[in-house]
C-alpha cells in the first residue's frame, strides 16, 4: 500500500504538471486561467532561445555524463581487481564520504575555490595560468565532481562480479592488457556505466541550483523552470515537460541495452 500511494501520488502530480501546460496566465491579475491551449508549447518549439538553454543544457548533461564515465573506470577498476582486498572497503568508503556532505557545501566549496582570489587562480598564478571561473566550464566542472559516485558504485560492483578465472583465462590465450580491457573489462562495464549514466544525466539535466552558485550568467533549463514558477506557472510547466521527455526516452533507450539490470 505505501508503494502504491506513492505511485499514484508522483504520477498523479506528474499528470497535474503535464495537464498545466495547457493553461494559460492572465496578463493583467498573473492568475492560472485554466482555458485548454496550446500556446505554451508553440512558444517553447519556436522560440530561439528556449531552443539554446535546451540544447545548452542537453550537452552539458551528456558532457558531465562521458567526463564521470572517463573518470570511474579506471577508479572502479583500480578498487575492484588492482587494490588488495583489505583496502577495498577503505576505498569504497572515500568514494561515499563525499555523499554525506550536504549538496550546498560541496556547491560552495567549489564556488569559493573557483572565485577570482580562490585556490585554482593562485595555484595557477605561477605558472601564467588562471581557472575558467563562473560559466558553464565551471558548472561542468561541479556536476561531474557531485555524480561521479553515481557513476562509480555501478561500474565497480559489475568489475568485481569478473570471475579471477576468466582474467586468468585471457592472459593463458595471450591476451595483452589492452585486448583484455577491450574484450573482457569493458564489455562488463558498459551496462553498468549505461545504469551510471541513468543517474548523471538525469540529476545534470533538472539541476537548477549548480548553475546559480558558479554558472555566472549561464541558463539552463532548471533555473528558467524556477524562475517562472512565481511569473507563468503554465510557462513553467511547459518547460518542465521537455527534461520528463528527455529522461523518458533515455531511461527506454537504456532499458532496451538491459541496463536497468545493473542500477
Amino acid at each position: 500500500p505505501p508503494l502504491l500511494w506513492l505511485t499514484l501520488a508522483y504520477l498523479g502530480s506528474l499528470a497535474v504538471l503535464l495537464v498545466s501546460a495547457f493553461w494559460t496566465t492572465d496578463s493583467f491579475t498573473s492568475d492560472v486561467v485554466r482555458t485548454w491551449t496550446t500556446d505554451n508549447l508553440h512558444e517553447l518549439l519556436t522560440t530561439p532561445v528556449y531552443r539554446t538553454i535546451a540544447l545548452r543544457t542537453v550537452s552539458i548533461a551528456i558532457a558531465v555524463t562521458l567526463i564521470d564515465a572517463v573518470l570511474a573506470l579506471p577508479m572502479a577498476f583500480f578498487m575492484a581487481r588492482v587494490a588488495g582486498r583489505r583496502w577495498r572497503r577503505p576505498l569504497l568508503v572515500a568514494v561515499l564520504t563525499p555523499l554525506w556532505a550536504g549538496y550546498l557545501v560541496k556547491a560552495y566549496a567549489w564556488r569559493v575555490m573557483l572565485g577570482h582570489d580562490g585556490v585554482l587562480n593562485r595555484t595557477l598564478a605561477p605558472l601564467g595560468l588562471h581557472g575558467p571561473g563562473y560559466g558553464t566550464t565551471a558548472v561542468v566542472v561541479v556536476l561531474a565532481y557531485l555524480w561521479l559516485p553515481y557513476m562509480i558504485l555501478p561500474v565497480y560492483a559489475a568489475l568485481e562480479r569478473i570471475p579471477e578465472r576468466t582474467l586468468e583465462a585471457s592472459a593463458d590465450l595471450g591476451a595483452g592488457p589492452w585486448r583484455t580491457l577491450r574484450s573482457i573489462v569493458l564489455p562488463a562495464a558498459r551496462p553498468a556505466l549505461l545504469a551510471g549514466s541513468v543517474f548523471t544525466f538525469s540529476l545534470s539535466l533538472g539541476d537548477y541550483l549548480t548553475v546559480q552558485i558558479v554558472g555566472g550568467k549561464t541558463q539552463l533549463i532548471g533555473n528558467v523552470i524556477a524562475s517562472q514558477v512565481t511569473l507563468d506557472l503554465p510557462m513553467a510547466a511547459a518547460l518542465s515537460a521537455v527534461p520528463v521527455v528527455l529522461i523518458v526516452c533515455y531511461l527506454a533507450a537504456v532499458r532496451r541495452a538491459g541496463a536497468l539490470d545493473s542500477l
